[in-house]
């Protein structure tokens, strides 16, 4: 089983790129972040067209996250529990019950944080702290679980190319790190940092002074898994030839491979 996540940074902009990942790569799951589109206006046709399974909670311009798959899931939450003020469309999770195993599969859009000093960063530790919560109550359950997505957490100096470039930045902050820490510590395991402890391993690369062409990129984009998912987990992969293509996001995609 493949399960990928992507941050597309904009549907429909890039739905043929899409597609062709999609025809090429073949994830039985997909999880996407940042559609920028409403539920109804989402350009699911040519997605549906290859065979998957099409599941939105979109937001109009902003944010928006989908689950796309071969299987339809037998069960599908939208939004991330623990404020029922919170109007921003960031989460959205997937239960799939395939051949006696209960997987559960979320696709995650965790808040920016920047500016510094603004209430922005108080929103995204205020919402890692509920998906810390949330993840904590799936885990307890001990079925099959994949938290995929754009964290916006860069969790060592390792993931970035440039640390210092970072220091001001949302997504390198003491608190952001700590908060992305104690989630894995529930007892979820980093799958990428679990095959490898190599540098220069990047899914983010700005579109700003040549950042890809210098291989200045940072590591935002993550599956957390739980015990039962780490021992089917073969290899982890960063498809990091589509940041070439043409109008591409800005984000790659990373896909596991697990046993049956």
């Amino acid at each position: 089983m493949l399960i990928a996540t992507w941050n597309i940074n904009g549907i429909k902009a890039r739905i043929d790129s899409l597609c062709a990942w999609l025809e090429a790569a073949s994830p039985d799951i997909a999880c996407l972040q940042e559609i920028k589109s409403v539920d109804e206006t989402f350009p699911r046709g040519p997605i549906e067209a290859l065979g998957y399974h099409v599941e939105t909670h979109g937001q109009k311009g902003f944010n928006g996250v989908a689950l796309l798959s071969k299987v339809a899931p037998s069960a599908v939450m939208r939004g991330l529990p623990g404020d029922d003020a919170d109007e921003q469309s960031r989460y959205i999770e997937g239960l799939w019950e395939i051949g006696g195993r209960r997987l559960r599969v979320a696709s995650i859009y965790l808040p920016n944080g920047n500016p510094l000093g603004t209430e922005k960063f108080p929103y995204k530790l205020a919402w890692m702290e509920r998906l810390i919560a949330h993840a904590g109550a799936r885990l307890a359950e001990e079925d099959d679980l994949v938290l995929a997505g754009d964290y916006n957490v860069i969790p060592m100096p390792i993931d970035v190319a440039r640390p210092a470039a970072w220091a001001g930045d949302a997504l390198f902050q003491p608190e952001s790190r700590a908060a992305f820490r104690r989630l894995v510590n529930l007892g979820l395991t980093d799958a990428l940092r679990a095959t490898t402890d190599a540098e220069k391993t990047y899914t983010f690369w700005d579109y700003q002074a040549g950042a890809w062409q210098k291989n200045d990129g940072i590591r935002i984009d993550h599956l957390l898994v739980s015990p039962e998912v780490q021992d089917r987990l073969v290899s982890v992969g960063i498809e990091s030839h589509v940041r070439g293509w043409e109008k591409p996001s800005d984000h790659v995609p990373v896909m596991i491979q697990l046993a049956a």
